[in-house]
């Protein structure tokens, strides 16, 4: 496999801040030892995230295993998702403004045929459902879990 190397469209903000949060897990949890540094692991779920680089090219681009790298974008996803507000903080916080958006999205993922229930007819494809709620400027109060 060839490796070449891309740009993220993100700010450098972005990812400092699952950074910061991987490098307080790791010392919580007491690893001392780590393939990739926290900055690293964080570069490596955002690529994931954003663009959707597959497991194996995030894997050779990072000269780790395809193992180490479901392992580090689950570790940090599961971080990130403990941050999130609950439905009844969103719940209080949108009482507090005049509206709020609701909107729903259909993420595409890979299924096969036999998956019937992740099909959407609609859209004539497998994805999964997210409502999201935002306040006027946009902001999001929450995500629905897909």
């Amino acid at each position: 496999m060839l490796v070449y190397p891309c740009g993220l469209d993100v700010s450098s903000r972005s990812l400092r801040f699952p950074a910061a949060r991987l490098r307080e897990h790791h010392h919580r949890i007491g690893s001392r030892w780590r393939r990739l540094p926290a900055g690293r692991q964080a570069l490596l779920t955002l690529a994931h995230l954003r663009h959707g680089t597959t497991y194996a090219q995030l894997a050779a681009g990072f000269r780790v295993g395809t193992s180490t790298v479901y392992r580090y974008i689950r570790e940090a996803v599961d971080l990130l998702a403990a941050l999130a507000p609950t439905l009844t903080e969103a719940m209080k916080t949108a009482s507090t403004k005049a509206f709020v958006i609701l909107n729903g999205t259909l993420p595409p993922i890979d299924r096969i045929a036999a998956d019937r229930p992740l099909f959407s007819g609609k859209h004539k494809k497998h994805g999964m459902n997210v409502q999201v709620i935002t306040d006027p400027f946009s902001r999001l109060l929450r995500a629905s879990p897909a």
